[in-house]
C-alpha cells in the first residue's frame, strides 16, 4: 500500500536508537524526507549514515535538546531551511526510570516530566505553523501503556506518561482547528538498548532470549515475548500517513497483550 509519504518531511526526535531509529528507517523506505535529532548529534550522524536512502537531500540530522524550547525552535527552523516544509512530527525522546516512590528523588521526578512533557510540548509549539501549512499535518507522541496501567516500580515514569497522554488529547483538540492530527502509540516491553543494558547488568546466567521470555511471562504478556522497534515503527508511520486522515486523539497499543484495562 502507498502511504502517500513520498516527498513529505517528517521530524523524528530521539532518532539515534530503538523506536526512533526504526521509524527513521521506515520513513526513508517510504520515500519521505526525514529530519532526525537527538542530544548526541555525532552519534546520530554515525548511526544514520548507513541507512538505505540516507542521502543529503533526504536526511537531515542535528543535535537538539527537546526539553529546551530554544533548542527545539532552532532545530525546527533549520528543518524548514533545509526542506521548506514540515508535514509530520514524531515525539519519541524518552526513557524509563526504574525506581519506586521511595527510590526517586525530587530532581529525578522533575527530569521525567521535563523529558516526557516538554519533549512534546516544545516541538509541537515550534512546528505548529508549518504543520498547519502542510494541509496534512500529523503528530505522533510515542508513549507507553504505563500511561493507563501504572507500575509502582516505575513511579515517576508512570505519572509522566499519564500526563503526556492527557496532553496528547488536549493537543488533538486544539490542533484540529489547524487541520493537524495528533495521536499516540502506547508501548509495552520493547527490545531496545535499555533492556539490553539491564540484561548485561543483571548477573543472570540465562541467555537474553531466555531472560526476556521469563520477564514477559512474569509481566503477563499474552504473546510471551518483547516487541521489537520495527513493530512499533509500523504503527507510527501509518498514523503519519494522509491515509489516516480521519484518525486523531487515538491511541494504539503495541504491547503484545499486556494491557489489562478496558
Amino acid at each position: 500500500m502507498d502511504l502517500n509519504l513520498s516527498g513529505r518531511t517528517i521530524i523524528v526526535t530521539g532518532a539515534s536508537s530503538g523506536v526512533g531509529l526504526a521509524t527513521t528507517r521506515l520513513l526513508l523506505a517510504e520515500g519521505a524526507q526525514v529530519a532526525a535529532c537527538a542530544r548526541d548529534g555525532e552519534r546520530l550522524r554515525t548511526v544514520l549514515s548507513d541507512l538505505p536512502g540516507a542521502s543529503p537531500h533526504r536526511l537531515f540530522t542535528a543535535s537538539c535538546d527537546v526539553t529546551d524550547r530554544d533548542s527545539a525552535q532552532r532545530f525546527t527552523d533549520a528543518v524548514l531551511g533545509e526542506f521548506g516544509a514540515i508535514d509530520g512530527l514524531v515525539c519519541n525522546a524518552g526513557r524509563s526510570l526504574m525506581a519506586t516512590l521511595d527510590d526517586t528523588d525530587d530532581q529525578a521526578f522533575r527530569d521525567e516530566f521535563e523529558l516526557k512533557i516538554f519533549g512534546s510540548w516544545n516541538m509541537v509549539r515550534a512546528a505548529r505553523k508549518a504543520l498547519a501549512a502542510s494541509g496534512a499535518g500529523s503528530v505522533v507522541n510515542v508513549n507507553a501503556i504505563l500511561s493507563r496501567q501504572p507500575e509502582s516500580r516505575l513511579a515517576a515514569t508512570s505519572a509522566a506518561r499519564a500526563a503526556l497522554l492527557n496532553l496528547t488529547h488536549t493537543l488533538a483538540e486544539t490542533l484540529a482547528e489547524d487541520g493537524t492530527r495528533v495521536n499516540s502509540v502506547l508501548l509495552g516491553l520493547i527490545d531496545t538498548g535499555q533492556w539490553r543494558r539491564r540484561f548485561e547488568s543483571s548477573g543472570t546466567t540465562l541467555s537474553y532470549d531466555e531472560w526476556s521470555a521469563e520477564i514477559a511471562a512474569n509481566r503477563g504478556i499474552a504473546l510471551g515475548r518483547f516487541g521489537n522497534a520495527d513493530e512499533v515503527a509500523f504503527h507510527i508511520v501509518t498514523l503519519l500517513s494522509p491515509r489516516s486522515s480521519y484518525t486523531t486523539a487515538a491511541t494504539i497499543d503495541v504491547g503484545g497483550g499486556v494491557a489489562r484495562y478496558v
